[in-house]
């Protein structure tokens, strides 16, 4: 450490009259002291004031100046260090060495100024500020089909520098795509794809890009599906595969690359690793296999590419996902039945599925997981249940399959996703009056409806619930599923529901009160009093915003009301009579026949 203070007392004197036979021997002097302890050494450095003098040494014609870069390279791989160099005035000199045609002086600028960028916000800046990016960017275009290992060395420093200059920060990623980067290292990719560090500092280039919405659509311009894939095919090891996972991952969202990679066969390659890793229980090998069938779940949540993997339900793809669903495997259960509610996304498909017996493999897997199973299993073989059962002509078949009765297991459920989706999948079964009416009269469901109802934290679950407690009604049109309803304290829930921001939910809750009054209004009045309904039907037929086939229904409900005498009552003492003969110039027809009706009404029972 005595060499050190004299090599920096020298090199104050020495910087000054640049005598440059006497400075190489002080820079090796640093150079050799930040090899044995980096630390200690930029310490003193840093005490010694050495720093703003190689401002002045970081000179284009100079011998020394790529050992100044170097010494710079090496005392900002320490934390402490960076905004000293930035304040040393050394970012803008350095930026200016990014122009020479010296290959050394090139690699240990790019080493310097990736260092200085590292998790470092003032030194990203300096770069930004003096022009950096655009220089070392138009560098990897000039150097990119050169393959002799010492550009392929600087190609990766420019590649490193680039990734520490925008690395978490979205501003500086954007200027960089916007500067055409992507293009190019994907070009890089292909041409060096032998070049393990290369391909590395490519990888973690692509991965920081790639989480930026606005990198997607350049991605989609190049073939970087078929080098990926390419690329994959070649990995052996775990941690390579990672890698190359982690960019596949985000990249994987954009619909255009999904059919990219799909055509590019990353599927077989997927499909390849969870036959290899399913028996395992190496804890890479289950990671692999977790990261190898959301991947595959995620490539069918683009239509096109959905639609070729399922081949009209022939294909071999569509086959071999199939049959995850009865593996022991839990993460295969939970990939197969979220691929199958992914297939589940036109008529054609789920009708192929239906009579597939699909949905038995489905139930079975249900039972599997009743007591004490997976909830993330529970949540995904429902959803796909709800998505078979949209088409008209699968509802009645899986009705027969017996769809509720497995359904119904899970009623006790506590967990919300899962309460979501059994709702969801019962209110698309019961379009026919049979099956709504089977389960409007199970006391234990209405129950657990009418306290979902209430579940506020959950909005989701609160608006199937009442969703499906207003189809009950309508689907059966049964006196008895009214009872029930009644009893159990569901009617003002449906008059909340009335209120609900969405046309579609306050339309439903109409009707099925309208069919109340009409069926059942006896039993319904001290509730339908208590939940002020009549206020509200004032209310929605007085706002102008009411949609017409709520001031229609709500002119529907009013008439059936009128059977019942308390609630007569409070229909004459809100003078609806003003409201509704003012609907009668309504612009839709529908809405001014129904207003000269109720006040027909009004007029005779007054």
């Amino acid at each position: 450490m005595d060499n050190l203070s004299d090599a920096l007392q020298k090199l104050k004197i020495t910087a000054a009259d640049r005598a440059e036979g006497s400075l190489e021997g002080c820079l090796d002097c640093l150079l050799q002291a930040l090899a044995q302890n980096n630390t200690e050494t930029s310490e003193k450095i840093q005490g010694s004031g050495v720093l703003q003098l190689l401002a002045n040494l970081l000179t284009p014609q100079s011998s020394c100046t790529a050992r100044v870069a170097n010494i710079i390279a090496e005392v900002a791989k320490n934390e402490f260090m960076r905004i000293p160099c930035v304040d040393a005035g050394l970012v803008s000199p350095l930026v200016q060495l990014l122009n020479s045609k010296d290959q050394e002086v090139l690699l240990q600028t790019g080493r310097a100024l990736g260092n200085i960028c590292y998790d470092s916000h003032e030194g990203r800046s300096a770069v930004d500020q003096a022009g950096g990016a655009q220089i070392v960017i138009d560098h990897l275009r000039s150097l990119c089909s050169v393959t002799d290992p010492a550009s392929e060395k600087l190609l990766t420093v420019f590649c490193g520098m680039l990734m520490n200059y925008s690395n978490e920060n979205d501003s500086l990623q954007a200027q960089l795509i916007n500067m055409g980067v992507i293009p190019t290292l994907v070009k890089l990719l292909g041409i060096h794809c032998h070049n393990a560090a290369l391909t590395e500092m490519c990888l973690v280039a692509f991965g920081n890009l790639a989480e930026l919405e606005s990198s997607k659509e350049q991605f989609a311009s190049t073939n970087i599906a078929e080098e990926l894939v390419k690329l994959f095919k070649k990995q052996i090891e775990h941690d390579k595969r990672e890698m190359v996972f982690e960019v596949l991952a985000p990249l994987a969202e954009n619909d255009a690359i999904k059919l990219q990679l799909v055509e590019a066969g990353l599927v077989e390659c997927l499909l390849e690793i969870v036959q290899q890793k399913v028996d395992s229980d190496k804890e890479d090998d289950v990671a692999e296999l977790k990261t190898a069938s959301d991947l595959m779940v995620l490539l069918l949540l683009g239509d096109e590419s959905m639609q070729k993997l399922f081949e009209g339900g022939k294909g071999s793809v569509f086959q071999r996902v199939l049959s995850w669903i009865p593996s022991n495997n839990n993460q295969l259960q939970l990939a197969g039945a979220l691929a199958i509610a992914n297939f589940a996304r036109n008529d054609g498909n789920c009708i192929h599925m239906v009579d597939s017996g699909i949905v038995e493999k489905l139930m079975d897997l249900l039972d599997r997981h009743e007591e004490d199973g997976s909830v993330t299993v529970q949540h995904a073989a429902l959803s796909a249940l709800r998505n078979l059962a949209i088409p008209v002509v699968n509802k009645a078949k899986m009705l027969s399959a017996g769809v509720t009765g497995t359904v119904l297991k899970f009623l006790k459920s506590e967990m919300p996703p899962v309460q979501f989706k059994l709702l969801g999948t019962l209110r698309m079964l019961i379009d026919a009056q049979e099956a709504a009416e089977q389960l409007g009269k199970n006391a234990k469901l209405v129950e657990r409806l009418v306290e979902w109802c209430e579940a506020k934290d959950h909005a989701g679950v609160m608006g199937e619930s009442n969703r499906l407690l207003s189809a009950l009604i309508r689907h059966s049109k049964s006196k008895d599923v009214i009872k029930t309803i009644v009893q159990s304290g569901g009617i003002k829930h449906l008059v909340t529901m009335a209120t609900s921001e969405h046309v579609i939910m306050q339309n439903e809750a109409l009707v099925a009160l309208a069919l109340i009054a009409a069926l059942e209004l006896g039993p319904a009045e001290k509730d339908l009093e208590s939940a002020q309904l009549v206020q509200i039907l004032h209310r929605l037929l007085a706002d102008e915003r009411s949609a017409p086939e709520i001031k229609y229904n709500s002119m529907v409900l009013i008439c059936a009301l009128m059977g019942s005498e308390s609630l007569y009552k409070e229909v004459q003492d809100l003078a609806f009579l003003d409201v509704v003969s003012k609907l009668r110039s309504h612009e839709n027809k529908s809405v001014a026949q129904q207003a000269s009706l109720t006040e027909q009404r009004l007029t005779v029972e007054s």
